[in-house]
């Protein structure tokens, strides 16, 4: 590690302002999942009031998250936000596990589906070649628990996919302001489409008011209950607010972090709160809650009845900017995390490099692009994702409940911001979180029950992170090995 760190003689740069800071945490939320999930949480609820009130609680929580976690971001200010956050509550194996699921899926996986979704869309306006008509027919591997895979199915999608993936990449070895700066950018028009849907579905949408009172006469998928309704539902709204603490991770590089990134994280999350319950109403006006329990594309549907033949293009345009600039955001803030897991020997040494010239961690930014890559070819990223859910929120739940931990541990560390109504807020989110997890597998152990496979989602999700216990104990055995050279040379 010392003869990597001699090499950079130059660290990370602090170049992100407050409002870059903030379309940072904007951007990374406001992704696909918004224009696709309303029609999940339509099928499973089939009540529009009840649809509103998701998003609100979602939002709310997710809030509660942001300002828990903005009291420990206003004096743990290092690269790696989360995972340093946990190193400081409950020790490195525990951080490590956290990191390990953010490498091996949750960030990746996250990288991958999104900048899969632009590469989609893109078939709007170009057709790519497939290798096989019918996926069967093309070649395939088996993965243990997943199942068969198929490497060539939507090779022309796959193959734009990793090059958008490769090509956000080098923008953001080429520095954190121009990454940031990109971030901005896509944020704007991302917020301006979505602004100019609804502007354009309450002015010349012919909707309806009573849409919004008016249920549907079949408000389950299947034969799901109105419980298990409501816990997919949430997992739909809680997808799409994912990422709202990524910002943590690139600590080190913005401008007074202890004061910007709790601020960030506030303006943020209301920003996006406020965005989603716009859009949302948007949909309703114009279509009715059956319609948006059948539509696959919500959203398109929408920009249809309002623009004609020239809706499926708008929306196709806005799908591909919001997905590339969450893409970006997604792999700048994210590669900071292997960063400062290799700083302190516990990932490939090598991924602690900091490039002479731009001051990025650029082998980490590298190493991040091949397996997110890697998990596109496999096509698996979806599946992935799914079982690491419910994971992710025991993460989300143990960062929330660690200020407690901190408040007891750091008695005398001065906070510069504290979480308003505490001990409340924290322990809310808490306490919804695990209750959230709980009820999660409980639902996943009644689907099995009915022949589904959602089961594993949980089972083997938990299993997934615990496979990182290995490579933490061969890491931690590397570091004493060099920590015991270094102190007899």
């Amino acid at each position: 590690m010392d003869s990597i760190e001699k090499k950079n003689n130059a660290g990370l740069i602090r170049g992100l302002g407050l409002v870059t800071t903030i379309s940072v945490v904007v951007g990374a939320v406001i992704g696909s999942g918004i224009f696709k999930k309303p029609s999940v949480m339509a099928q499973y609820l089939g009540s529009p009031e009840l649809m509103l009130a998701i998003w609100v609680v979602a939002g709310t929580v997710t809030l509660f998250g942001a300002l828990t976690n903005s009291e420990i971001a206003s004096f743990i200010s290092e690269t790696g936000g989360q995972y340093k956050f946990f190193e400081a509550m409950y020790g490195k194996f525990f951080a490590w596990l956290y990191g390990w699921a953010m490498f091996v899926v949750v960030q990746t996986g996250s990288i991958a589906s999104i900048s899969y979704i632009f590469s989609d869309y893109a078939q709007f306006f170009v057709k790519f070649p497939r290798f096989a008509e019918n996926v069967e027919h093309s070649f395939k591997l088996f993965i243990p628990f997943i199942g068969n895979i198929y490497p060539l199915d939507n090779f022309g999608v796959k193959i734009l996919t990793i090059m958008l993936i490769f090509f956000l990449t080098f923008v953001n070895i080429r520095g954190i302001v121009l990454g940031g700066s990109v971030s901005a950018v896509f944020t704007f028009m991302k917020v301006f489409a979505i602004f100019m849907l609804v502007l354009l579905a309450f002015g010349f949408g012919n909707g309806n008011w009573e849409h919004f009172s008016r249920d549907s006469s079949n408000y389950t998928k299947g034969e799901v209950n109105l419980l298990s309704g409501i816990l997919v539902a949430l997992s739909a709204a809680f997808w799409a607010f994912d990422g709202w603490n990524n910002i943590t991770y690139v600590a080190e590089e913005v401008k007074n972090p202890k004061k910007n990134i709790p601020l960030a994280l506030t303006i943020g999350t209301l920003i996006v709160i406020f965005v989603y319950l716009l859009i949302n109403s948007a949909y309703l006006y114009v279509l009715p809650i059956e319609e948006i329990a059948k539509s696959e594309l919500v959203a398109t549907d929408t920009a249809s009845k309002v623009l004609g033949l020239y809706g499926g293009t708008f929306i196709a345009i806005a799908v591909m900017v919001s997905t590339f600039g969450t893409s970006n955001g997604t792999i700048m803030v994210s590669a900071r995390l292997y960063y400062s897991m290799a700083k302190e020997g516990l990932f490939f040494r090598n991924l602690a490099y900091v490039h002479p010239i731009f001051r990025t961690p650029s082998k980490s930014l590298i190493f991040q692009a091949v397996w997110s890559s890697f998990l596109v070819l496999t096509g698996t990223f979806d599946i992935l994702t799914d079982m690491l859910i419910f994971v992710s929120w025991f993460f989300y739940a143990m960062g929330a409940f660690g200020v407690f931990v901190l408040r007891k541990k750091m008695p005398e560390v001065e906070r510069k911001y504290k979480v308003p109504g505490y001990p409340v807020v924290p322990a809310i989110f808490v306490i919804f979180a695990f209750v959230f997890i709980i009820f999660t597998i409980y639902n996943d152990i009644e689907m099995y029950r009915q022949g589904r496979t959602e089961f594993i989602n949980s089972i083997f999700g938990t299993l997934l992170v615990l496979l990182g216990i290995p490579f933490y104990i061969s890491f931690m055995k590397k570091s004493k090995i060099q920590e015991n050279i270094s102190e007899n040379s």
